[in-house]
């Protein structure tokens, strides 16, 4: 048995829990206690004392991507857990931005802490759980960048997200894929994976109301995937 539960979100259900822009999951596997992401700030930490989560107790840690809503709270964890590794991207470190102005990136400082695991293109952490990058795929369904961007020999460019990943967790026969946006595309990232169960955003959101917009639906409805999107709750999978 697989449970997730969301300790941050843009939204909550419970008068307990506070709630901003970002995400930050907690999960169990039987095998191991993973905290997925850190949200924007250490708010994640108190909603987590509130729900009974031990963080002291999380052996593994996974950042999806660079961005600061994801990974604002990383040195808080560092700080409030003993020895779990962070797994990361090699690029998550590389500037971030929303337009040419609003840095979304993580704090550099950071990139020098050695529980950091800098991760490539796949790499497998045992007990059924993989992280993918994605970045040598090719994608049939690129929504664009939404206006972020990076930095590549000294001058602004959009976004690849080459600095985001996604963990697979393989259990008794089910496949369960979750990320924190899903930057590289829903759609490809469902016929890529073929998950029983999908946890994460659809970016989806800026998108016109029209037709094309219908046809992602569709597509999703037939995948056969289970979505989860913004529970503000615990699940189980």
């Amino acid at each position: 048995m697989i449970q997730i539960t969301a300790l941050v979100e843009n939204t909550s259900a419970d008068p307990r829990l506070g709630a901003e822009h970002g995400l930050s999951l907690y999960i169990e596997t039987g095998a191991h206690h993973i905290l997925f992401d850190m949200g924007q700030t250490a708010l994640y930490a108190a909603n987590a004392r509130a729900l009974g989560v031990d963080l002291a107790g999380v052996d593994l840690a996974v950042l999806s991507h660079g961005h600061y809503d994801h990974g604002g709270g990383l040195a808080h964890f560092l700080a409030a857990n003993p020895g779990a590794p962070v797994y990361l991207s090699r690029y998550a470190f590389e500037p971030h931005y929303h337009g040419s102005t609003k840095n979304i990136g993580l704090e550099p400082a950071l990139a020098q802490n050695l529980r950091l695991r800098f991760t490539g293109e796949t790499t497998p952490l045992g007990d059924g759980l993989t992280l993918y990058a994605c970045n040598a795929r090719p994608r049939r369904h690129d929504l664009g960048s939404f206006g972020l961007t990076t930095v590549r020999d000294g001058a602004f460019v959009a976004e690849d997200f080459r600095h985001e990943q996604y963990l697979l967790i393989e259990q008794a026969g089910k496949r369960v894929l979750i990320s924190g946006c899903f930057h590289k595309g829903i759609l490809d990232l469902v016929e890529w994976f073929r998950p029983d169960v999908l946890v994460g955003g659809f970016h989806f959101s800026k998108l016109p109301l029209d037709e094309t917009l219908a046809g992602y639906a569709r597509a999703l409805d037939r995948s056969g995937t289970v979505f989860y999107l913004s529970t503000g709750q615990s699940i189980r999978a």
